[in-house]
């Protein structure tokens, strides 16, 4: 049996459809009834409601550790996709207990439990940083702990260091780092915020650059890896890399709303998270942009994907027409 966790989550949601798809037996953990809603409203809008059915829900909590004893009860092999995404300062605490310490609860109960492989979903945010005279990042990039990294940053590569830790205790796994995933059914968080955001209009873009990728080809390249004989490696998942503007320009285009045509300034930008950070502070309105945010967003920073590419000989799907698609996406 295959255990997924994080399956209330973009990422877990559409693994546990192709799962399903491919009869596989499949358990999900949840935290309460409310958040498995999602998940079903996607099986529901592919047509797929019966197959929802065959999913095993177990409730849990990857830092509960007594909620996990019944979760392992036969699991052969494990998809890892729980974590917390989150670049308010407030977060840190629970960013380093989600990602780090149920990581690492995780990793515990494969190795007590002879599970046969793990696959963890970790993120870009965890890859090395460029040196002088490197242009694109990748796997081999080294991380580098004198420079500045957000707590999200933080708590993934943290989160990698328990599954290597896992790897050198005899565990067989893999690690995808995902770039920024596009996908349906969660519009209220990540890039499906970004696409809600979009078609209410938005004025001005800016000029950062990074690495896209669609959430179904995410999960056919986590589930062929499982299967396959590859173990304790690590792979980039990206597409492409796009600046801001053209992936907003895209989904302007694929929504038929109006493009933004004025490019925001850094030093804007550098006003307007200390505002908010005051206003946040006051309890006037929910912190929306950060130190962090604000820096990615002009930040320009390109993904290989050819480790990916030469190992499973894979092609993935083109983000201007997989983002038409999402235009026309029901949920």
């Amino acid at each position: 049996m295959i255990l997924v966790t994080g399956g209330t989550g973009l990422v877990g949601a559409h693994l546990l459809l192709h799962l399903t798809e491919n009869e596989d037996s499949v358990r999900a953990i949840y935290r309460n009834a409310k958040s498995i809603e999602k998940t079903k409203s996607l099986f529901t809008s592919n047509q797929k409601s019966a197959l929802f059915k065959k999913i095993e829900w177990i409730q849990g909590d990857v830092t509960e550790i007594p909620s996990l004893e019944n979760a392992f009860v036969g699991i052969k092999y494990v998809y890892h996709c729980a974590g917390f995404i989150s670049f308010d300062p407030k977060d840190e605490h629970l960013l380093r207990k989600i990602n780090i310490e149920g990581t690492a609860n995780i990793v515990n109960f494969c190795i007590v439990n002879n599970v046969k492989k793990l696959c963890h979903v970790s993120s870009v945010a965890a890859l090395g940083d460029l040196a002088d005279h490197e242009t694109i990042v990748t796997e081999e990039t080294e991380w580098n702990p004198e420079k500045h990294h957000s707590d999200y940053a933080i708590s993934k590569y943290g989160a990698e260091m328990e599954i290597w830790r896992g790897q050198q205790e005899g565990l067989n796994t893999i690690i995808i780092n995902p770039s920024i995933i596009l996908g349906p059914g969660f519009n209220n968080q990540g890039s499906g915020l970004l696409f809600t955001k979009v078609s209410k209009g938005i004025p001005f873009y800016t000029k950062g650059i990074t690495g896209y990728i669609a959430v179904d080809d995410v999960v056919k390249t986590a589930i062929q890896l499982l299967n396959s004989d590859i173990c304790n490696q690590r792979y980039i998942l990206n597409t492409a890399n796009y600046s801001y503007q053209e992936i907003i320009n895209m989904m302007c285009d694929a929504l038929k709303v109006k493009k933004p045509t004025k490019a925001i300034q850094p030093w804007l930008l550098e006003i307007a998270w200390r505002l908010d950070g005051v206003l946040s502070f006051f309890s006037i309105k929910k912190r929306t942009l950060t130190k962090d945010i604000a820096k990615a967003a002009c930040r320009k920073t390109l993904f290989s994907n050819q480790k990916i590419k030469a190992d499973l000989q894979i092609r993935f799907l083109e983000i201007p027409q997989y983002i038409t698609r999402l235009a026309t996406f029901k949920n």
